[in-house]
């Protein structure tokens, strides 16, 4: 009777029911492995959009950084060389004043909670709100952000320029 557990036809049988747990392991595995890096990818690619919540005179606002468009780069008064203002893609940036000194600064535009640019539509144009705040400060200041699609130029607090090049033609 002992041998009968030995058996070929015995060991056949444990050698395929054991095969069929390690490839239903291995399946598991693989499975657990293509969900894991998913869930990485889409929130790694989520993440890519970054909302800021700022509070002005008792009211939260969104920012972001991220609009669609090369917001980031320095802006210049038309025909001038200085002053000019950089605004960084990491949400900082300078504003220099029109004697001259520079000031760091933090900034983003008006957005949902959720990232979505708040915008009001002109023709040919876009008109955003531009928030922004002294490093020394609490303190937040809002301006005006303006996009002129004909003209490929982008207006900062009315006054400073800066063209840009727009990669979203087809």
């Amino acid at each position: 009777m002992k041998f009968e557990l030995y058996s070929p036809k015995n060991c056949a049988t444990n050698f395929f029911k054991h095969l069929q747990k390690q490839l239903n392991l291995h399946r598991m595995k693989s499975f657990y492995l293509l969900l894991s890096t998913l869930c990485f990818v889409s929130t790694t690619s989520y993440s890519q959009l970054h909302v800021d919540q700022i509070t002005y005179n008792g009211r939260d606002h969104f920012i972001t950084t991220t609009i669609g468009y090369p917001v980031p780069g320095t802006f210049v008064t038309t025909g001038q060389k200085e002053p000019i203002t950089v605004l960084n893609p990491d949400g900082t940036g300078v504003i220099q004043s029109n004697d001259l000194t520079k000031t760091k600064i933090n900034w983003g535009i008006e957005c949902t909670d959720e990232g979505v640019p708040v915008f009001k539509e002109g023709f040919n144009s876009a008109s955003y709100t531009f928030w922004y705040r002294l490093n020394d400060s609490l303190d937040w200041t809002y301006s005006q952000f303006s996009i002129h699609f004909a003209k490929k130029k982008m207006f900062l607090m009315g006054e400073r320029v800066k063209e840009y090049v727009d990669y979203n033609i087809q």
